[in-house]
């Protein structure tokens, strides 16, 4: 499930704090017994809460005005221009909910020096409603403290942990594999020019929701569904639709009470409900399989995880391990299943685009690409360690695209940002959409240069780590980034071993946020057989 946007908080926090007496402070650091810790370039005179400049300060004047101008599908513009207007922090106010936003890596870095123990980004109030009405137990996205930590420490030894992965990357790597048998069959029936040299130019972003479905449940569940065939499932396409219209009407629910919707019978809400009880009805459908299969394989001498001899999928691994209750693996299981398709799916469409529109940029990936699989032998983890430029595309797609366009995180004491003073517990949010676009941050951002991110850019080590946050950081991390990274870089590995890549049209894309960044209209890509 990866690192979603979002705008508000629990807690309003609009009052000043008056600076203190005599109070020597630096642009970003942690206020401690009335001393200022780890920050940079001391400034005399903290300003308070109320002093950081603001969007405006009555927050359903602006919310109608974000109607009216349609300003939630552009939420990503939107930061960009107030960035450049009214200096790299900044106040938002909608509706009830708001929140401070920066972007530069230095003032992200403090920010998570104070994320505490159990770290806290905004609550989907709409998803936690969903969940408290249809009485579904809540997964490690919708958890907070103690509780949280828990789960996410057992979930962690099935994603996250490098042992996971090894078991897991195979299964990447075959359902890989079958996208592009299957591609290289659909060009020899409706590719145009002479026999071994045929192209196809498609919208390929169907396909690519196919693949990361199928990708996922044969993590998720260790079973393929057969999203590659000639007539796939109408169900699994059904499933792709709901994950759509779920997160297309979350934005607008998260301003407005849910419970007041529910009771008022708004179609916003029915729509949102409805496609979550179908995500949860798919999910619940595959993990009964999966219940059999385990239970049918008990008693039988093989490792755990296994059945047969087989891997069972991050469903078995729990199962076996007995560490979550059911109700707790399934929300888990449903959360990452909802969370695990338009989010790699999407990245995929920018990045076959950078691609296909960067020629030499693509043939330099390649030439990697070739060099190792030819010493990997096979294994595709070998193979991934040996390209480094396959993770330096994704990073890049993902700095100039990223899924989720903010990364949110409660301080848990004061800090200072900009030589503002924060209160605990305000809501700020990382804006790495601007970030990743800003001179400030990045030297020629809008240029596709996956190589950039093996170079060091002359700022200084601590601030560096944080230019890349689309996968989020430290503990509350997007749990499935490693599912995540290797499906996308293992897909385009056997892409570029396949077939050139072009476009018809290198003009920039049009963007838009529904819940997550994605393109306005899906570019079409033409691919040719090498």
């Amino acid at each position: 499930v990866r690192n979603l946007r979002g705008s508000c908080g629990s807690r309003n926090v609009f009052f000043g704090v008056a600076p203190q007496k005599g109070l020597c402070v630096t642009a970003a650091g942690t206020v401690v017994h009335g001393k200022l810790e780890r920050g940079k370039g001391v400034v005399k005179g903290m300003r308070s809460f109320k002093e950081i400049p603001h969007t405006g300060r009555n927050g359903w004047l602006n919310l109608l005005k974000f109607w009216r101008e349609n300003r939630f599908q552009q939420l990503h513009k939107h930061m960009e221009r107030t960035f450049n207007m009214l200096g790299p922090i900044y106040r938002e106010k909608l509706g009830t909910l708001s929140s401070v936003n920066i972007m530069l890596p230095s003032d992200v870095s403090e920010l998570f020096k104070s994320e505490g123990l159990h770290p806290r980004r905004m609550t989907l109030q709409p998803w936690a409603t969903h969940r408290e009405i249809r009485n579904h137990s809540k997964g490690i996205f919708l958890k907070n403290g103690e509780e949280w930590r828990a789960d996410r420490l057992q979930l962690n030894k099935e994603v996250m942990m490098s042992a996971a992965v090894k078991r897991f990357l195979p299964l990447l790597d075959e359902v890989a594999k079958d996208f592009c048998r299957m591609l290289q069959t659909r060009m020899e029936k409706e590719g145009r020019g002479e026999e071994g040299k045929c192209v196809l130019t498609i919208d390929p972003s169907p396909d690519l929701f196919r693949f990361a479905l199928e990708a996922s449940c044969h993590v998720l569940y260790g079973e393929r569904i057969g999203l590659f065939s000639s007539s796939p499932s109408l169900e699994s396409q059904k499933f792709i639709w709901a994950v759509e219209r779920m997160l297309t009407t979350t934005p607008p629910l998260l301003y407005l009470p849910p419970r007041l919707l529910l009771r008022m019978g708004a179609p916003l809400w029915t729509q949102h409900a409805t496609a979550w009880d179908h995500i949860f009805s798919h999910a619940e459908a595959r993990i009964q399989r999966g219940y059999q299969r385990l239970s049918t394989s008990q008693g039988r001498a093989s490792p755990a995880g296994t059945a047969g001899g087989h891997y069972t999928g991050v469903l078995g691994q729990l199962m076996e391990k007995g560490q979550l209750s059911l109700d707790l693996i399934k929300a888990n299981i449903t959360e990452l299943m909802a969370g695990g398709v338009d989010t790699t799916a999407v990245p995929l469409q920018f990045a076959l685009f950078e691609l296909g529109r960067n020629p030499e940029v693509q043939e330099s990936v390649r030439q990697q690409v070739r060099a190792s699989w030819a010493q990997a032998g096979g294994d595709p983890q070998k193979a991934l360690q040996g390209a480094p430029l396959l993770k330096g595309t994704i990073k890049e797609v993902l700095r100039l695209y990223p899924v989720g366009i903010t990364v949110q995180r409660y301080p848990v004491r004061d800090i200072v940002l900009q030589n503002y003073h924060i209160p605990a517990g305000t809501l700020v949010q990382a804006c790495i959409y601007p970030m990743g676009r800003s001179e400030k941050v990045f030297e020629d951002p809008l240029h596709f240069d996956p190589s950039r991110w093996s170079r060091e850019e002359g700022q200084r080590a601590e601030a560096a780590g944080f230019r890349s946050l689309a996968f989020g950081f430290g503990a509350r991390q997007c749990v499935g980034r490693r599912i995540a990274e290797n499906e996308m870089q293992l897909l385009l590995m056997h892409i570029l071993l396949s077939f050139h890549l072009s476009v018809p049209s290198s003009e920039d894309l049009n963007t838009t946020v529904t819940f997550i960044l994605q393109p306005e209209t899906p570019p079409r890509i033409t691919f040719s057989k090498l």
